[in-house]
């Protein structure tokens, strides 16, 4: 049995380059997909205070820290087989390297720059997040990364969470509607919603999010749901750690580094008329109404889910609503173009 450190607070996300005192859940939940790694080993996770629920009552986890200065002080102090630092943040890099270890993963402190560097194997993942060309034309899984910064080959291994039911299945449909304050531009609009509810009411039971300021009574209310139409949000990965039915709605975020283990579908921002779509902006430059998924797609995804409709029937009907989508979105495009830019829009399926 080994000793390992994981170092994953949430204030930077793994591939993302931005640092924030804003605690990433999401990035925490679905890091624990390395714990799959270490299940016969002493596992110690530093993480913010904030998202200690995501880490309670974890089989694969002998020992959560809160990420403070006694903790630190601590560290410094204990002896590691592995240390793994999935934090950009250049205090927690150096913290890495003080920690004494056989072997180090992850990001490291440059002495020279004082900011985050590579141990061997994260190379790509540093590379990703400085340029975001290559971040966009990337088509591996995050998970794909992940494994690859600690040495090892990902094969489909899942999210480890502790969760115990508290609650039972009482809804149909969930509405995991909000988003975190670091990216607005992920948020579909509240009529797309209405517009939904009002095309799905009559046919399913529908609850729009619960438990917005306790965490534990947001675990419940994703459990009650038997499918969950989120944005890119922490929501969505509670319902992939949950094996719920999954609609996911992306519009300035990319989607091609999600896997959702065959738990549903995405849903993206057919008339987006960024040219280098996805944006990866926090706000929008054009309208939330061109940028984000139609409302139609998204009735069609859950409906197909939840009756396990013909994947080729719903095909035909996407193909069909196509040029009418088009034609109705030419007046909108118009409105928010330069009067010496005209751009056609493109249909990304």
């Amino acid at each position: 049995m080994q000793k390992v450190l994981i170092i994953k607070v949430g204030y930077s996300e793994t591939l993302d380059p931005e640092i924030s005192t804003v605690t990433s859940y999401g990035d925490v939940l679905r890091s624990t997909v390395l714990l799959n790694l270490y299940k016969n080993d002493h596992v110690t996770w530093l993480v913010d205070e904030k998202a200690y629920p995501i880490l309670m009552n974890n089989p694969c986890i002998t020992r959560v820290l809160i990420y403070d200065l006694s903790s630190v002080l601590q560290l410094q102090a204990e002896h590691f087989d592995t240390v793994i630092n999935l934090e950009k943040v250049p205090g927690l890099c150096a913290l890495a390297d003080q920690v004494r270890a056989w072997r180090r993963y992850g990001f490291r402190f440059d002495a020279k720059t004082g900011q985050a560097e590579a141990y061997d194997g994260t190379h790509d993942a540093l590379s990703l997040c400085k340029n975001e060309q290559q971040k966009r034309n990337d088509s591996r899984y995050w998970q794909e990364h992940l494994f690859e910064m600690v040495g090892q080959q990902w094969r489909g291994e899942e999210y480890v969470f502790g969760y115990s039911p508290r609650s039972r299945e009482q809804y149909d449909i969930g509405f995991n509607y909000m988003v975190g304050n670091k990216w607005p531009s992920k948020v579909w609009p509240t009529e797309s919603w209405q517009q939904v509810e009002s095309q799905l009411g009559k046919d399913y039971s529908i609850s729009w999010q619960q438990g917005l300021n306790d965490m534990e009574q947001y675990f419940d209310w994703i459990h009650s749901c038997r499918l969950i139409v989120t944005n890119d949000s922490f929501g969505l990965h509670l319902a992939i750690a949950m094996k719920k039915k999954i609609v996911a709605l992306f519009s300035s975020t990319g989607h091609r580094e999600l896997c959702l283990y065959g738990q549903g579908t995405v849903v993206t921002a057919g008339n987006c008329l960024c040219s280098d779509y996805p944006c990866h902006q926090p706000q929008c430059r054009f309208s939330s109404k061109l940028c984000s998924p139609d409302p139609n797609e998204v009735e069609r995804a859950i409906r197909r889910l939840l009756d396990h409709q013909d994947p080729a029937a719903e095909l035909a009907e996407r193909l069909v609503s196509i040029a009418d989508r088009q034609r109705r979105s030419l007046d909108e495009i118009r409105q928010f173009s330069s009067t010496d830019f005209v751009s056609t829009p493109t249909v990304r399926e």
